[in-house]
């Protein structure tokens, strides 16, 4: 009896390990992502977010296109709900060509543009504003359809709700951008240029991560130096695209064509001539081009050695520092050729977007490693 007893013990415990192995394996399947959430919701968030991230890397893009073609001054005027249309009468085009013919644009520059020649910049500026609109129904609807499906626990919650709070932000920073070139120059500030397109990558890099957190295992094991080695990279990246902004804020790009000396020198002989002194990292052409040099080569010497101190990552780690490199080199062999060729559009315009790339890259990078 006493056996039986023990034996029907045993088999109950058994029984119950059996179980909490059955329980643990089943949300093993179900909590894949950092947020444990089923896994089938994850990937479908997750692949929304990366959706985003294309449509706001399209977004760069474009509006590299129409800074470049000096488009983004052409709509004086901003209507964030009822602006989705474009002018459908002749009269509605020539009010918003009246409007276009007062500003410091078309006064100092384009003075007797003809209403056929304002359309070409018209419309790249529209589709860059259509575009941020798109963006935003894009998360919202979705945002809104898995909150009410209850897909959403709080963590998740939070981290949605500054990225659309942050989407919404920059729509009004890009409006305060272009105002400041509808004042008295007919150009934007390049402290407002540099913040509109820091929020963008900002943007970008927060639904990535949220995305990769939701898509991918939990990270590899590496070394306090090696985590911290790749937010150094995140960081210069973004501390060079900064400097970039105000590259492209200040024409800087238009002076200095020749690589790696500047005019026969390795310092610029007309820069730093700004005073205070810290004013031409910001405001002086030849000191801000300068620093995107150095900037830039330290970014890059930065990657080359993450790759050749990465040799023992593991075979997946290993495979994003690869391409990490890959995409450096290209981006500074296009950075140096848009410099040579006094920044041709479509060059400047695919320098931009390898900036955007690097970024992601650099935080795919990132994500992959967590600490031992």
């Amino acid at each position: 009896m006493i056996a039986v007893y023990c034996g029907t013990n045993i088999d109950k415990q058994a029984s119950i390990h059996y179980d909490r192995i059955n329980v643990i394996g089943s949300m093993n399947k179900l909590t894949k992502s950092h947020f444990e959430i089923p896994e089938h919701h994850a990937r479908m968030i997750g692949i929304w977010l990366l959706v985003i991230c294309a449509m706001v890397f399209a977004m760069v893009v474009l509006g590299g296109f129409t800074r470049l073609t000096e488009s983004g001054l052409s709509m004086t005027g901003w209507r964030p709900v009822t602006g989705w249309l474009p002018p459908l009468s002749v009269e509605q085009w020539q009010a918003q060509f009246d409007a276009y013919r007062n500003s410091p644009e078309y006064l100092k520059i384009n003075r007797g543009m003809s209403l056929d020649e304002y359309k070409q910049i018209f419309w790249l500026e529209y589709l860059h504003r259509l575009w941020g609109r798109m963006i935003g129904i894009a998360f919202a609807l979705p945002f809104a359809f898995f909150l009410i499906k209850g897909w959403l626990n709080r963590p998740l919650i939070a981290r949605l709700s500054v990225l659309f709070i942050l989407g919404g932000l920059q729509g009004v920073i890009g409006w305060w951008m272009v105002k400041s070139g509808l004042v008295d120059r007919p150009d934007v500030s390049q402290y407002r240029l540099a913040t509109h397109l820091l929020m963008a990558f900002l943007i970008i890099s927060m639904a990535l991560w949220i995305a990769l957190d939701l898509l991918s295992e939990r990270a590899n094991v590496v070394s306090v130096f090696t985590k911290n080695y790749a937010n150094l990279i995140v960081g210069i990246v973004f501390v060079t695209v900064f400097s970039g902004a105000l590259v492209a804020g200040l024409n800087a790009g238009m002076i200095y064509n020749t690589f790696p000396l500047m005019q026969g020198a390795l310092i610029p002989p007309e820069g730093f001539a700004i005073s205070p002194w810290y004013k031409n990292f910001f405001e002086d052409l030849a000191t801000v081009q300068f620093q995107h040099r150095i900037l830039a080569m330290v970014s890059a010497l930065l990657v080359l050695g993450f790759w050749y101190a990465g040799r023992t990552l593991k075979p997946e780690l290993r495979l994003r520092a690869n391409v990490m490199l890959g995409i450096v080199g290209i981006q500074v062999a296009m950075g140096i050729s848009t410099l040579l060729l006094v920044v041709p559009i479509s060059l400047a315009a695919a320098h931009q977007a390898g900036a955007v790339l690097l970024l992601m890259v650099a935080i795919w990078v990132r994500h992959g490693l967590r600490a031992a």
